[in-house]
């Protein structure tokens, strides 16, 4: 019965294909044992090459050494090819920073890698099965992981130069431990497994009993569990990604969320929005990164407050600024220097943030809308023209309006960031008279498209916010 479960698997993921060679991580243990013992007897149904790899971490001495011969002995006696080795992990432990799980899976992976490179091979086969998928799964719930995190152990992954086989997940350590027994197998066992100093341990030995209690195939619910929370999360995944490009922009220096946009896209594809930004900006994602920071996230973008600022762990912050939100490691600040530039004759000036002005004589050479347009009188203004930062004390005569307005205060009443308005470009003449704010307002000088025989300052961006 276990066999046919197993194959079923085998054959409905197509974890297995005709000639694959396939090495089987092997500890000693029963799951993996029996994993070796099922493949190698069944190899010939696939036309596959089956071998075993084991790796001893040394981090018990004498008796995980016994171990590997163990494995070779087995091996020898079914001839399987056997590759082993022992790596001083402990040592390495000294020398890099990190826990002990974190070191020795990464050792224990790139000696598979090795391996695998070494013999040509197309699938690594693991032992994890149906008791470790629901341990999985119920840790990343407790955990509070969220979208895609809450699946459990994928049955394939890729590993270059192959992939990652696990044929075991639909059965469970209790149906493993009897194919042990029936075919004479007599694994070692690793005292560890029975200590609950470790969060799955204490999984393993009470909470997966009382589920099996209520439900004997509880392993197979969550399997299925799995494989449909993995297939929609994919789909929504692409979804949302299409959605998101339209209102996230990432820069070097800052990633910037459209709210008003970001808002307009169904809740479901917000939360996990917010998750795929978290998970780009992240080099490594925090253990303690948690679904309850997504939505503080979330309240912060759906809140009434045009100003708001969030700390999340690893030292990422989220900062809001009216209908624009930032997320940004450090101060949030363009790195831009104060500027000034003349503008001559139809020579294109490109500012640092990559916006264009160009100066034109007449309107017959304007590419784009007006709306990106100043139009000025040559006897009105004081030539040369000048694109700069702002200064203290700025002021503009805004068309339509009696007087001056401090620029300080315009930036205010438009909700531009601050943090942008040390860069926002002003198009001024040489008597630092200002003409015009691109984006946010013109000034009295501008004569409209009527003034077809001036002066034409073209400007051409997709930063700014605001109109004009």
């Amino acid at each position: 019965m276990i066999e046919k479960v197993i194959k079923d698997f085998i054959g409905r993921h197509g974890l297995i294909e005709t000639g694959d060679r396939i090495v089987v991580a092997v500890s000693g243990g029963p799951d993996s044992l029996a994993l070796l013992h099922f493949l190698h007897v069944n190899r010939k149904e696939w036309g596959a090459e089956v071998m075993a790899a084991h790796l001893d971490h040394m981090f018990r001495g004498e008796e995980s050494y016994r171990e590997l011969l163990f494995v070779k002995q087995f091996c020898e006696e079914q001839s399987i090819g056997f590759h082993g080795e022992r790596i001083d992990v402990p040592r390495i432990m000294e020398a890099e920073s990190g826990s002990l799980q974190e070191i020795a899976r990464k050792v224990r992976y790139d000696y598979l890698r090795g391996i695998m490179k070494e013999v040509s091979a197309d699938k690594l086969a693991l032992g994890h099965h149906g008791d470790d998928q629901m341990e999985t799964i119920l840790m990343k719930l407790t955990r509070g992981s969220a979208g895609m995190g809450r699946a459990g152990i994928p049955y394939t992954r890729d590993f270059p130069p192959g992939e990652i086989i696990r044929p075991f997940l639909p059965i469970t350590k209790k149906e493993i431990e009897e194919y042990c027994e029936e075919h004479g197998l007599s694994p070692r066992r690793d005292p560890s497994n029975d200590k609950d100093d470790y969060t799955r341990n204490r999984f393993r030995r009470v909470v997966i009993p009382f589920l099996k209690r209520e439900n004997p195939l509880a392993h197979l619910q969550f399997q299925q569990f799995s494989e449909e929370i993995s297939e929609d999360e994919q789909y929504l995944e692409e979804l949302t990604r299409q959605k998101l490009n339209t209102v996230w922009n990432n820069t070097e220096v800052f990633s910037a969320l459209d709210i008003k946009g970001f808002l307009a896209m169904a809740e479901p594809l917000q939360r996990r929005g917010i998750n795929l930004i978290l998970n780009y900006l992240y080099k490594l994602r925090p253990s303690s990164l948690a679904t309850i920071h997504i939505y503080d996230v979330l309240g912060i973008l759906r809140g009434k407050s045009p100003n708001a600022s969030l700390d999340l762990p690893g030292g990422l912050r989220v900062t809001r600024a009216y209908d624009t939100c930032y997320f940004h490691f450090g101060e949030l600040a363009t790195g831009q220097a104060p500027y000034c530039y003349q503008l001559k004759d139809d020579q294109p000036l490109t500012l640092p943030s990559g916006s264009q002005f160009v100066l034109h004589d007449s309107l017959k050479d304007i590419d784009g809308s007006s709306s990106d347009c100043v139009y000025l009188n040559r006897e009105d203004i004081a030539l040369p023209l000048y694109i700069r930062t702002r200064k203290a004390g700025d002021r503009l005569k805004i068309k339509g309006l009696q007087g001056t307005k401090k620029l300080k205060s315009l930036f205010i009443d438009e909700k531009i960031p601050r943090h942008l308005r040390e860069e926002w470009p002003i198009v001024t003449d040489s008597k630092d008279e200002i003409l015009w704010v691109p984006g946010i307002k013109k000034s009295i000088y501008d004569l409209g498209e009527a003034g077809v025989n001036g002066l034409v300052v073209q400007f051409k961006s997709n930063h700014l916010l605001g109109g004009s």
